[in-house]
């Protein structure tokens, strides 16, 4: 049976329903299709798609999410590819929609996430179990934002995900929401993922600085270098995890988040 579903982008695709040979090419989304417990059907994913490793390593790697191995996914026969706009390349997604039906998400805040992991269930017949993802990270933010009005938790930070040069989670990005929700200021106006100086970023003067172990790996190392630079600034290394992967991580995200807050009181 085939079935007519709308991405977030406005494109229709037809799929075999329910989809029997399905390629992820999102991390974040990996991990939510297999959390949804469809472990036969995926046949392919990307070198980053670590989560969890075990499923990891028993399945084909299809390249990195923007450079992906166009011939090996063929030779793979998916009858569904999921990617995401931000994630993904725009030429690479288009030459396999010409091919292959292609599911693409556009996620900026938790509520896009939360409708994201519902059709995405939808489009793999696995709603029931969508539906309880969605209710344990309905109660667990919504635990966090009145945790974190109760503490009155209000400075602002600066959330590094790059150096060399240094760039920052800006304003409508989905690591921006997360932020707010936790009772925290992003000092940057910019929308995007904007460079910056050391300079630059200690004339903010933001309350906290976040090095984010992702997509650029920050560890121990870097903390002196920022901190010489910002002196007025707390500056903490943190699990990039848990404030940009939009999946089923968001349950796991909850605890590490309450735990964070207690530790900027």
């Amino acid at each position: 049976m085939q079935r007519s579903f709308t991405d977030q982008l406005g494109n229709t695709i037809r799929v075999n329903y329910p989809p029997k040979r399905i390629i992820s090419i999102v991390p974040s989304q990996t991990e939510l299709l297999f959390d949804l417990g469809l472990d036969k059907e995926i046949v392919g994913l990307t070198k980053f798609c670590i989560h969890p490793i075990e499923k990891f390593a028993e399945r084909t790697k299809v390249g990195g999410t923007k450079k992906l191995n166009i011939e090996l996914i063929r030779s793979l026969k998916p009858d569904l590819i999921i990617g995401n706009k931000e994630e993904n390349t725009r030429e690479q997604v288009e030459l396999l929609m010409a091919e292959f039906p292609v599911w693409m998400s556009d996620i900026y805040t938790l509520e896009d996430a939360k409708n994201t992991i519902k059709q995405i269930a939808e489009l793999v017949d696995r709603e029931p179990e969508a539906s309880y993802l969605n209710h344990l990270i309905n109660a667990g933010f919504s635990d966090l934002q009145t945790l974190a009005l109760q503490q009155g938790i209000d400075k602002t930070v600066a959330y590094l995900i790059w150096r060399e040069p240094y760039m920052l989670a800006g304003r409508g990005t989905f690591i921006d929401d997360i932020l707010t929700m936790n009772g925290l200021r992003n000092v940057i106006k910019e929308s995007r993922y904007p460079s910056v100086d050391l300079k630059e970023l200690d004339a903010l003067k933001p309350d906290l600085i976040f090095l984010s172990s992702e997509p650029y790996p920050f560890k121990e190392k870097h903390l002196e270098e920022i901190r010489a630079a910002v002196p007025t600034a707390k500056v903490m290394l943190v699990d990039g995890e848990m404030f940009s992967w939009y999946g089923s991580r968001l349950v796991k995200a909850v605890q590490y988040l309450f735990q964070l807050q207690k530790e900027l009181l």
